[in-house]
């Protein structure tokens, strides 16, 4: 598949974050991105079930949606992607892929699946992008190994991304609790600092408190980036294997439409343009 993904892997990498962008221009995108499973009382969340009708027939689709579907909705992606490969639509493919890939990240994050999705519930507000963005900014490229095998055949996708939310949502609580422990042992000043970021001086989280709740959490950040890793290269090979292993030498529409180019940019002067419709993660 490397002759189809690698000679892609810069649109990959920019169309990746199509998902958030479209958080800014539809409301309708914000509850793809996540599932507040804790709602549903406790772990296992036996409560809720994994079947998306049986799931509506219980709580109704507005009431699913308002706390996340994160789960069905890499189902849904995976089902397109697979699609996409039957019908040889190079250019579909990589849209779906990118997509379903941010998704699946989604699904790995311990916040995207807890009702305290950004502290504000516990007085820890901003701790969303300190385990996501700042962390891993900071410590993955000189420290973290991201080389993680073949990708396998997945046999039952359905079972294994609810596995992954399931993994999220009991390590959520470690990810709140021991921030919160931490924060006791450092003082304001020690615990913040102003550092240059795009070209910007900006006020985060300091480079010691930050390396001291990676060490806390034992590299869960690491594992969670390598297995979300995985398991999008997972549910690539899958589609394609389901698809019948399509020749990717041989695909047709290998480049986009004047259409597709234009919704590309109009999603981007949007998204430059607007705020935020839904909940911020």
């Amino acid at each position: 598949m490397m002759v189809l993904y690698k000679p892609n892997i810069e649109f990959l990498s920019e169309h990746a974050v199509d998902p958030d962008k479209r958080r800014y221009v539809s409301r309708t995108e914000g509850p793809h991105h996540f599932i507040d499973i804790n709602h549903y009382g406790k772990y296992p969340f036996d409560e809720l079930p994994h079947k998306w009708d049986d799931a509506v027939k219980k709580f109704s689709e507005d009431s699913l949606r308002a706390y996340g579907i994160v789960p069905w909705w890499v189902e849904t992606m995976q089902q397109r992607l697979t699609k996409a490969f039957k019908e040889k639509n190079q250019s579909n493919i990589l849209r779906m892929s990118a997509e379903i890939g941010h998704y699946i990240a989604d699904a790995h994050v311990p916040l995207h699946a807890c009702t305290n999705h950004n502290g504000q519930l516990s007085n820890q507000q901003g701790i969303h992008g300190f385990w996501e963005s700042r962390i891993p900014e900071l410590l993955a490229d000189k420290e973290w190994d991201f080389f993680i095998g073949k990708a396998e055949y997945i046999s039952n996708t359905h079972d294994f991304i609810w596995k992954r939310v399931l993994e999220s949502a009991a390590e959520a609580d470690t990810v709140l609790r021991y921030e919160k422990e931490l924060s006791k042992k450092f003082r304001e000043d020690q615990k913040f600092a102003f550092e240059e970021k795009n070209g910007v001086i900006v006020k985060q989280y300091s480079s010691a408190y930050s390396i001291a709740y990676n060490q806390k959490l034992d590299n869960m950040i690491e594992r969670r980036m390598r297995q979300s890793i995985y398991a999008v290269a997972c549910f690539w090979y899958t589609a394609w294997v389901n698809a019948g292993q399509p020749d990717l030498k041989n695909l047709a529409n290998k480049n986009f439409s004047e259409q597709e180019l234009k919704e590309f940019e109009e999603l981007n002067r949007q998204w430059k343009n607007s705020t935020i419709k839904g909940r911020e993660e």
